[in-house]
């Protein structure tokens, strides 16, 4: 038996990893290169504490003694101890580097992934400004912790040592020059605590501007067509103005923190150089011992210093992370079947489809908790059958398609191919079987054969030739400066609609579906080439079992039988001569009395 897992979409898995655990998981297989980026790092810091040692022997027993033999033997192990230093630094950056942009190509792929696996009612709450910030902006600030983690923890390495050398040198000059340290400690945590809310601010209002943007590409035809270009620029004003505000206040924090942070160390350095001093003039203390001291005192300053850069990196990187993390842990709402089965397909007669069987079983439908959109609808559409669904805008026609080839499942009742629960069949198996061309048409960018292929990446050109004479595109492609091989820009721009719709068409079909789906293709094609294309349809529909979602009498006529729906129930079923002549309802949804229509071809006839 089939077990089917129900599950809300939109919800986090209990109990799910927050953002550092998502990080931390994705750095896992990671860990050789990031291993080696931290032992470079601390060699780097070892080669910085010994230099002031180097300095200060320098100092006292070359330069003060005159001893040249001691000061240049010296020197020269501090080239040596600076060469090694320099070259543990780059492969320090490298390896860091290449273990960031690693977790950032995993994550982005995952990312993608996932999305591609969220159901469409995701999608339709989702909008794509925010799942591009997701995958860029988020991405970015995730990946700047992890570049500089190795020279964090050396840091970290480079003040303990600093720290425990400068008591070891002298008890009260390194209480005088660590004190500022506690009054960082204090302030870094006062700034985490504020800067985490303003950068999730921050993240918030940057993924809304990437939607203002990415909706006015993308429909910059309607733009211009309405001639709201200016309202459009003010929309963006409005929205890049929040991103300023959202990032005015995350500086305004940085800028009150940050000189704080920085400029505690200077007052230890004061100290220091007040308090040593007057203990060389004493000759208590060397003056090596002096520039040592102060050598190490202004190493400490630099991992102080960058303590408040690393905070503002850390805390931005949590709430990145947490929203990537948020993301991967939706649940969609189409889950395959625990032990979901193959889809059969019945061996093919000479060739031919071997066209499936639709049944609808007491359907209901409803997206989210609206009413219902369909409503104890049931249906049967038999093999290699053509009909087409017909009605009022809201009656669920588009649902009732869509619905089969689950991209939504349905809230009560069933859809049956050839007796089987869509439920219960491998949803690829189910999706190549049943395929859609949409009254928008989407074209991707790249060459024709390529978008007539994109189904089936594997297919040969005669393949895709074969598939588009039957789709009526061959002879237009052909004229096309470089054939099939012709460029096709972002969303089809450069082709008519009709031609894009031919493209699409082609697409769907080059898979041999054994259910096709029409959303009413003919919208967007020109009365003159309406015979042309519907010369065309009758090719791609024969011998298939196909739903035309229907308008104009033109596409409705090539159907054998024609399903009015209201209210998200069949309301009347026919041929359209008969619910022509029965069906005031049908009449007032094609808005037209007109002369009844020829019946089907005959090469068109039902296989059952």
């Amino acid at each position: 038996m089939l077990v089917r897992r129900h599950r809300g979409g939109g919800h986090r898995t209990p109990g799910s990893p927050n953002g550092w655990a998502l990080i931390r998981s994705t750095m896992r297989p990671h860990i050789a290169i990031g291993t080696a980026a931290v032992t470079f790092g601390l060699l780097w810091s070892i080669g910085k504490l010994v230099s002031p040692i180097l300095v200060a022997a320098a100092i006292d027993h070359g330069v003060v003694a005159g001893n040249r033999r001691t000061l240049y033997i010296l020197a020269l192990v501090m080239i040596a101890v600076g060469a090694v230093t320099a070259v543990s630094a780059a492969i320090r950056r490298f390896s860091a580097e290449t273990m960031a942009y690693r977790i950032e190509t995993a994550l982005r792929t995952r990312i993608y992934a996932h999305a591609q696996q969220l159901d469409q009612g995701f999608h339709d709450r989702t909008s794509t400004g925010e799942l591009m910030a997701r995958s860029a902006t988020d991405l970015q600030q995730i990946r700047n912790p992890v570049v500089n983690g190795p020279l964090t923890i050396a840091n970290v390495v480079m003040f303990i040592g600093s720290a425990i050398i400068l008591v070891l040198i002298d008890p009260l000059l390194a209480l005088l020059a660590l004190a500022p340290s506690v009054a960082m400690m204090v302030l870094a945590r006062a700034f985490m605590l504020k800067l985490g809310p303003a950068s999730a601010g921050l993240q918030h209002e940057l993924a809304r501007v990437s939607t203002v943007v990415e909706e006015a590409v993308g429909g910059i035809r309607a733009l211009k067509g309405l001639g709201v270009e200016r309202g459009e620029s003010r929309r963006l004003r409005a929205q890049t103005g929040s991103v300023f505000d959202a990032a005015m206040r995350l500086t305004r924090i940085r800028a009150t923190y940050l000189p704080l942070m920085e400029g505690l160390p200077a007052i230890g350095l004061v100290a220091v150089l007040w308090l040593g001093g007057s203990r060389v003039a004493a000759g208590s203390m060397t003056i090596g011992e002096l520039v040592q001291f102060s050598y190490y005192l202004i190493m400490l300053v630099g991992p102080l210093r960058m303590t408040g850069m690393t905070v503002a990196q850390l805390q931005r990187a949590a709430v990145s992370a947490q929203l990537v993390d948020e993301l991967l842990h939706t649940e969609p709402q189409i889950v395959e079947a625990d032990g979901a089965q193959p889809m059969p397909t019945p061996p093919a007669l000479n060739g031919a489809i071997a066209p499936a069987r639709v049944s609808f079983d007491n359907v209901e439908f409803s997206y989210g908790t609206g009413r219902p959109v369909l409503r104890g609808l049931d249906l049967v559409i038999e093999p290699g059958e053509t009909v087409a669904i017909v009605g009022a805008s809201g009656s669920g026609k588009t649902t009732l398609t869509a619905l089969i080839s689950r991209t939504y499942d349905v809230t009560c009742g069933a859809i049956r191919l050839d007796g089987l629960d869509i439920r219960d069949v491998v949803v690829a198996d189910l999706r190549r079987a049943v395929s859609t061309v949409f009254e928008e048409t989407f074209l991707f960018a790249g060459t024709v054969r390529e978008n007539i292929a994109f189904a089936d990446p594997c297919a040969t050109l005669e393949q895709v030739q074969r598939a588009a004479r039957l789709a009526g595109a061959h002879d237009f492609i052909a004229a096309l400066p470089g054939g099939y091989d012709a460029a096709v820009g972002g969303r089809g721009r450069g082709l008519s609609g009709g031609q894009r719709q031919r493209i699409a068409l082609a697409r769907a079909i080059i898979t041999e579906p054994r259910v096709l789906i029409l959303d009413d293709v003919m919208s967007a094609v020109d009365p003159a080439k309406e015979e042309q294309m519907r010369d065309s349809l009758k090719g791609v529909i024969r011998g298939r079992t196909t739903l035309i979602i229907a308008h104009r009498s033109a596409t409705i006529s090539l159907a054998h039988r024609v399903v009015l729906l209201e209210g998200g129930r069949v309301a009347a079923t026919g041929t359209h001569s008969e619910l022509m002549a029965s069906s005031e309802r049908y009449r007032r949804v094609l808005a037209e009395p007109g002369p009844r229509l020829e019946a089907p071809a005959t090469d068109q006839g039902v296989q059952r």
